[in-house]
């Protein structure tokens, strides 16, 4: 069934993105984007939203900044057209809202006209969420009693300005706030507009730069030196004016996005494509800016028949031992496949490397792990189960990467346990570091760096080369012992190593490295 009927059975959806944050997209827009066929974005639209379409849908980059537009507006027209007149359900993806300063209305005219049915799903507008992620309630009860907001593309100089600059002086000097967008370039002469209108040059303003992401910058000033404040700290666009009272306000609570202990850092992860957005998230949550370059591609075995064989005959085994979420997915999948379920491990006892593999085993399997060691390496799986099992004459099953450390199945071997060992997912190196990766590396703008296996160690300095010395400058995080020892051994300093093997202790002991607490 064609995923292009909505439930308004529209062929194009204008879908607000938000204001930055990939998570405040509406829930409306979200179900709309997972259905696409075609996606036509923004430069405004967070590109993480892209990956929330399905990976057959066709993305097309219709970013348009000042004087940099990669279509024209009329091109964007005949594009959505054309697309939706193929039969393809569209979705036009706008920063923020499709009707504030976006245009929305007028491309949904213009298809409504094509005969073409349209609708909007509206998005949080910058002008609301930039000022309020920076500290500053564009409305207060004490202060603010109104908010009005204005397009600063405008040049407030020219004969015959739609915006009545001596009315907005009045209406902020009467308690209002005034929001511009996409006004840093005019600054100066939208101070000028306003204090000639009557408004006091010493009414608080501030500048609101990438409002709602990791990058976010602010500065804070009065009309008459914001623009001067602007200039020395560097703030462009995309960016929100703010003028009014609330823009002086410097209450306690009111930072809550800027205070969060990751804010302003840039974290580069490393882990597999299939696992980057686990670890991602949770650094995010913190406030941290999250560059994915997953060092390491997960692929499937060339021939499954050994994987088959192995869970079908699982029950001649006394242990099936799993050492990641990867094994613990392989083994989901081809029960799946072969129409088998949970039942084919009963009389299996099942050892989990840790927390997070035994929760996947829950959660895809429905059987719960009978062995979690407290250390999440195979040097305590196998000692746990040589000290609390007789492991003499006992037949394990091992699923695992083909390029799993030899340490695990020896320990087993060693202590009499007859060991089977079966390739459940293949490892390659990744294509190519991101080129935004590399450039942030070079200009020194990554924080940190997060290892999560000693693969990802080899392969991210394999991957730069000449430049591993780029690393030089970088903190360095591990997952654990194994992913250390793989560390030193590329010549690269541990400057903190998680206490739990698990994505949770690596955000914790970064979290605890950022702020200067101990990383012990």
């Amino acid at each position: 069934m064609s995923n292009k009927t909505t439930k308004f059975h529209v062929q194009v959806s204008l879908v607000g993105a938000g204001p930055g944050d990939a998570e405040l997209i509406t829930a409306a827009g979200l179900d709309r984007l997972r259905r696409a066929e075609v996606v036509v974005y923004d430069a405004l639209a967070n590109p993480a939203l892209l990956a929330e379409a399905p990976a057959a849908a066709e993305r097309i980059d219709a970013g348009k900044r000042a004087r940099k537009h990669k279509l024209t507006q009329d091109e964007i027209h005949e594009l959505l057209r054309d697309r939706a007149a193929a039969g393809r359900y569209v979705v036009r993806l706008k920063g923020g809202d499709p009707y504030l300063f976006g245009r929305g209305a007028e491309e949904l005219i213009y298809l409504a006209k094509q005969g073409i049915s349209c609708e909007v799903v509206p998005g949080v507008t910058s002008g609301i969420a930039a000022p309020m992620a920076a500290g500053i309630p564009v409305t207060h009860r004490e202060h603010a009693s109104s908010v009005t907001f204005v397009t600063g593309h405008e040049d407030p100089t020219k004969p015959g300005t739609a915006v009545d600059y001596a009315a907005l002086a009045k209406l902020i000097a009467a308690g209002g706030t005034v929001c511009f967008y996409m006004g840093v370039g005019r600054l100066p002469l939208i101070a000028e507009a306003l204090t000639a209108g009557g408004l006091d040059g010493a009414t608080p303003a501030a500048a609101v730069q990438w409002g709602m992401t990791p990058r976010q910058r602010s500065v804070r000033a009065t009309v008459t030196t914001l623009a001067e404040a602007v200039k020395r700290e560097g703030v462009g666009s995309p960016a929100i004016i703010v003028v009014g009272a609330v823009a002086g306000l410097d209450e306690p609570g009111l930072d809550y996005f800027t205070a969060r202990p990751m804010f302003g850092k840039t974290v580069l992860v490393t882990r597999t494509r299939q696992q980057a957005s686990k670890l991602g998230e949770q650094l995010a949550a913190l406030g941290a800016n999250v560059l994915e370059s997953p060092t390491i591609e997960l692929v499937p075995p060339a021939d499954w028949s050994e994987v088959d064989a192995a869970v079908r005959d699982v029950r001649q085994y006394d242990w099936l031992v799993l050492t990641s979420v990867n094994g613990v997915a392989a083994l989901a999948d081809r029960l799946d496949a072969m129409g088998l379920d949970a039942r084919q491990l009963a009389g299996v006892r099942v050892a989990a490397i840790g927390d997070t593999t035994a929760a996947a085993l829950r959660e895809r399997v429905g059987v719960k792990a009978d062995l979690v060691p407290t250390r999440y390496v195979a040097e305590s799986l196998a000692g746990e189960l040589i000290a609390e099992h007789e492991m003499a004459g006992k037949r394990c099953l091992l699923l695992r990467a083909d390029i799993a450390r030899p340490t695990l199945p020896k320990l087993l071997g060693e202590a009499g346990a007859v060991v089977t060992e079966v390739v459940a997912y293949q490892t390659q190196l990744a294509a190519a570091l991101p080129t935004a990766v590399v450039e942030a590396l070079r200009e020194g703008a990554v924080d940190w760096v997060t290892f999560t296996s000693a693969s990802t160690v080899r392969n991210l300095v394999e991957m730069l080369g000449d430049e591993r010395t780029l690393l030089s400058d970088v903190r360095l995080a591990s997952i654990g012992p194994i992913t250390s020892e793989a560390m030193r051994e590329a010549g690269l300093a541990v400057d903190v190593e998680a206490a739990v093997s698990n994505v949770e202790g690596l955000v914790e002991v970064i979290e605890r490295g950022s702020d200067g607490g101990s990383t012990a």
